[in-house]
């Protein structure tokens, strides 16, 4: 049998998604013999997926995502290669499609967390794509012959919002790249202080790795940042994501509340921009530790990357948070910024809280596995194979 797999967001340049994508399609074709499989990947990606088998055909696909190109020509693509099935990590399965489908869903974003602060298009705008989202997705749901939730609290949010049996949506936890599972802390390389302080990050700092969309409640998190600072004068908040719309818009609002100013090296906030991997584990490492005050997230890998690096983590309770965190992390109501504020003064202040988190986060991880991922996502593959 043929399968395809969408790889376009490859890489962690597509944040969490490229995460997934990437280790989906790096492990399954080391761990499935018996399938061929071909991997279809943008321009700007793909040279950076390697295979030498012969069992694997890597396909350029210039073609963007979310639009009619997607719809009208991707199919084609797909019917060229004479699949058997196809994946699409993402909900943008295009309504043409010709061969079985399993869909990876990774949350209801745009269901549970509308907002036209999360766009930049006009509210008309923001309206038809949020309509033309609604439709994609609810064909991908019913057309798919397996979905693949990245969560329970995702499969609940699936069954329940589109009416389907639950046996239908299968839930495969992901796993943490190999290249951010870090070793024990190391406080005192040279190498680490002089790239923290070419990134202007001169104090003990708290961290957050990620997109700023309005869910992620970055605004929340400088609010109460502001406060922590008139008491713990010593720390820095660093902010590592690629610079962007929200990034930018972000950045205006730390500079009204005076806690960043550009090529400041005083200023409390710091935005770092993207990191690569290697420098993201410098990052991980000697923070004091990691804040996610996200509102909504389908999984939350960022604090899983942190745990593995030996870093605490406070986090959001919302959502599927305490889910895949378990009892490893400091929790918060998101909603109130005096439980946030409590929860992140409680870990700065003590040292034996952060150190019981770090020996809890290790063991946390060791739940998520490439190698179980793969074996679960291989079974749906098999399932969907065998029907008619």
């Amino acid at each position: 049998m043929t399968i395809g797999i969408d790889a376009r967001f490859y890489g962690p340049v597509g944040k969490g998604l490229g995460r997934y994508t990437q280790g989906l399609a790096d492990n399954i074709i080391k761990v499935d013999l018996a399938n061929k499989y071909v991997i279809f990947l943008g321009k700007e990606n793909y040279s950076a997926f390697q295979s030498n088998s012969p069992r694997v055909k890597k396909v350029m696909v210039n073609i963007g995502w979310y639009g009619f190109k997607e719809q009208l020509l991707f199919p084609f693509y797909i019917w060229r290669e004479r699949l058997d099935l196809m994946h699409f990590p993402h909900f943008n399965v295009p309504l043409a499609c010709p061969v079985k489908i399993a869909g990876t869903i990774h949350y209801l974003i745009l269901f549970k967390y509308p907002t036209l602060r999360a766009t930049t298009l006009n509210w008309l705008f923001y309206k038809i794509k949020n309509l033309v989202y609604k439709l994609v997705i609810l064909s991908a749901v019913k057309r798919a012959q397996k979905i693949i939730a990245v969560s329970e609290f995702t499969k609940d949010d699936i069954v329940n919002q589109f009416k389907i049996p639950s046996d239908k949506v299968v839930v495969t936890y992901q796993g943490v790249a190999e290249s951010l599972i870090g070793k024990q802390k190391n406080q005192n390389s040279a190498d680490n202080k002089k790239f923290l302080l070419s990134n202007k990050i001169t104090d003990p700092y708290l961290l957050y790795v990620g997109n700023v969309y309005p869910h992620k409640n970055l605004e929340g998190l400088i609010n109460v940042f502001q406060k922590v600072v008139l008491k713990h004068k010593e720390l820095q908040l660093v902010l590592v994501g690629k610079e962007d719309y929200f990034y930018n818009r972000l950045k205006k609002y730390a500079k009204k509340l005076n806690l960043w100013q550009e090529n400041n090296i005083d200023s409390k906030i710091v935005f770092s921009g993207f990191a690569p991997d290697d420098k993201l584990n410098i990052l991980y490492k000697q923070a004091l530790f990691y804040v996610f005050p996200s509102f909504y997230e389908g999984f939350g890998l960022p604090p899983l990357e942190a745990m593995a690096n030996g870093c605490p983590v406070a986090s959001s309770n919302r959502t599927c948070l305490p889910e895949i965190l378990g009892q490893s992390a400091c929790y918060f109501d998101p909603a109130d910024q005096n439980d946030m504020y409590d929860q992140i003064g409680q870990l700065i202040s003590n040292n034996n809280l952060r150190e019981q988190l770090v020996s809890k986060g290790y063991e946390q991880i060791k739940k998520y596995s490439w190698q179980t991922f793969v074996q679960k996502t291989l079974t749906v593959y098999q399932d969907i194979l065998k029907q008619k």
